[in-house]
């Protein structure tokens, strides 16, 4: 089976003298043709579009792909860019690397894991635990109060849960310092089994981790759940309030297998996104391999089944979301370890 040349085109943020982009680019390209080289019984022609991570450019790109013959477009990174291209090709699907859901929908799907996949696993996992009064607490910045809306949402489809409150802070050392009062009227008042936050450590979370147990909400009296990966930088791990933390990251050893396969071919290490373009791949082979006329099509790309990922199971929705199986994770000891792990298949508890 295979793919006419042109048929698939790459979009990637490379071109504009941004050195990052550029090694995000060169990241996400050799990603996939690690993905093609792996399909087996798939032959597929990748062409390469830079759009310098700008929204105009990616539109022009979007539209020489399909001059080319593009069938189907895998990337752009950003936000705007993966709007701008699915607006430049109409009748031509858009697999995005974004994990911005307000971009979602028509003919772009995002390939990243949105905050609402994320919140819907942890907030189930709290519920089958026992901890389903939770307190939502949040700094205030689009991404977090995104990450908030999230959490309530997941927490309204969820038996067993609720809202026991919600604070927010203005996003400052300061700001956080005089929420701290807050946070810890709110749990105790509400009768909180978990506190919930969105920060992250590049953030708040550190001052919040520090600063919540020395003035009594101790991660023994009450579970903490992030919204962010709270094992990156590895120094985080060390927090003494995150000790005990829930928060949700792809299968690891699915990932350290890709970055083994990765590096054996690049010798270096994937960007932390450099998966999303394999996945992209993936699914685009398992569907030509299955020899559907119809293989680049919305209702074949929305399977139910979903497809196997590099980072573990995960299936594209109408609305143009990605749902993902991720494990749950616990620091422990100043280590990372998996409690509950990934589902391996979408016909499990939870999806």
């Amino acid at each position: 089976k295979a793919l006419r040349p042109g048929a698939l085109a790459l979009l990637v943020p490379s071109g504009g003298g941004n050195a990052a982009d550029d090694a995000m680019a060169q990241s996400l390209e050799n990603a996939a043709r690690l993905a093609i080289s792996e399909l087996e019984g798939v032959n597929i022609d990748l062409r390469v579009y830079a759009t310098a991570g700008d929204p105009t450019r990616a539109g022009e790109m979007a539209r020489q792909a399909v001059r080319d013959g593009a069938k189907i477009i895998l990337g752009p990174v950003y936000a705007r860019n993966a709007e701008a291209a699915g607006r430049a090709a109409p009748g031509v699907n858009v697999l995005a690397f974004s994990n911005n859901p307000a971009v979602a929908g028509g003919n772009v799907f995002i390939l990243g894991n949105t905050f609402e996949n994320t919140a819907n696993r942890l907030v189930r996992f709290a519920a089958a635990n026992g901890k389903g009064n939770i307190l939502v607490v949040n700094g205030q910045n689009a991404a977090e109060e995104l990450g908030r809306a999230a959490i309530v949402q997941a927490i309204g489809a969820t038996p067993g849960t609720q809202v026991a409150g919600n604070v927010s802070f203005e996003v400052s050392q300061n700001g956080v310092i005089n929420a701290v009062p807050d946070i810890v009227a709110a749990a105790r008042d509400s009768g909180a089994s978990a506190i919930f936050l969105t920060s992250g450590n590049d953030g708040a979370l550190p001052f919040l981790a520090q600063l919540l147990p020395e003035n009594g909400l101790k991660p023994t009296e009450i579970q903490y759940i992030g919204l962010q990966r709270w094992d990156i930088p590895e120094s985080a791990r060390m927090l003494p309030g995150l000790q005990g933390g829930w928060f949700a990251i792809p299968d690891p050893a699915l990932q350290e297998r890709f970055q083994q396969r990765y590096t054996a071919a690049y010798g270096t290490q994937a960007h932390a996104i450099a998966g999303l373009a394999y996945d992209g791949i993936a699914a685009i082979g398992a569907l030509v391999k299955a020899g559907k006329a119809d293989a680049l099509t919305a209702a074949a790309l929305t399977q139910p089944q979903g497809f196997a990922g590099v980072n573990g199971v995960f299936r594209l929705r109408a609305d143009g979301t990605t749902e993902r199986g991720l494990a749950i994770a616990q620091i422990q000891n100043k280590d990372v370890v998996v409690i509950d792990p990934a589902p391996r298949s979408f016909a499990g508890v939870g999806f």
